[in-house]
């Protein structure tokens, strides 16, 4: 099984920078989007023999997620089930019959770090959710978790030490996510690989020079890591200042 995660920065943008093309090309069975920033009704994505589900933020322009599926899943749930984290549409759950697939948008702690205690809060709540989940059968979480873990995991560690996104309360979270039960698929299969970024400045050249982070993830359940066949970075598709990252699984 093929598995897609894609921030695509506003869906109507992408779509008009060559994602149907990509979407096509890929022939994933699961696609999960994140930052679609649209409401209902905005889009009309006809993408045959794929069943859509979309979660929007209240706020119209922001935040947002969705996910495309070959497979019909047996549920589909939208949110934590706790008010103050499902107002922004981050999180969609589709239960399937060997695991459960979470699409996640991980709120960003702001430049000024504003919102690093909510940050904080969530990350502590959707680990309770996780594992809650995790009991029942095996997770795949998916989706731009707004941290880049380690220092292999972004060009410039040392200048970028307490900035969002490489703070140490962040990055102490997903240690605490990796060791409930959890492991980064591409770590797994690439333990030492460097340069391997997801996420670009959209600052001149930035891109060109491969001054990047990696924060969009495969996260699985220990239980499954000998069922990962591949994870890769679409690095080179362009169309948001992020880019594909993709899971190959086995299944039965």
């Amino acid at each position: 099984m093929k598995l897609i995660s894609w921030n695509v920065n506003g869906i109507r943008a992408c779509v008009k920078k060559g994602f149907i093309d990509y979407f096509n090309e890929a022939d994933a069975d699961i696609v999960c989007l994140q930052e679609t920033k649209c409401q209902a009704g905005q889009i009309k994505l006809d993408m045959k023999g794929y069943y859509q589900y979309w979660n929007y933020a209240e706020r119209k322009g922001y935040s947002g997620t969705a996910v495309f599926t070959k497979i019909k899943p047996l549920t589909v749930s939208y949110g934590l089930g706790i008010e103050e984290h499902d107002q922004e549409g981050r999180v969609i759950t589709l239960e399937f019959e060997q695991f459960y697939l979470v699409n996640v948008y991980t709120p960003n702690a702001k430049r000024d770090l504003t919102r690093l205690s909510y940050r904080l809060h969530w990350e502590d709540d959707i680990r309770t959710y996780l594992m809650e989940l995790d009991k029942d059968k095996p997770v795949i979480l998916c989706g731009d978790l707004n941290v880049a873990h380690q220092e292999i995991d972004l060009k410039n560690a040392r200048t970028n030490r307490g900035n969002s996104g490489f703070t140490e309360e962040e990055r102490g979270k997903m240690d605490n996510l990796l060791s409930s039960g959890f492991i980064d698929s591409f770590r797994y299969k690439y333990p030492d690989l460097e340069g391997a970024y997801t996420w670009w400045s959209y600052m001149s050249k930035v891109r060109e020079r491969n001054i990047g982070w990696r924060i969009d993830y495969f996260i699985v359940s220990e239980k499954i890591k000998d069922l990962i066949k591949e994870t890769e970075i679409h690095a080179e598709v362009l169309g948001s200042d992020h880019c594909p990252v993709a899971l190959e699984i086995e299944t039965a």
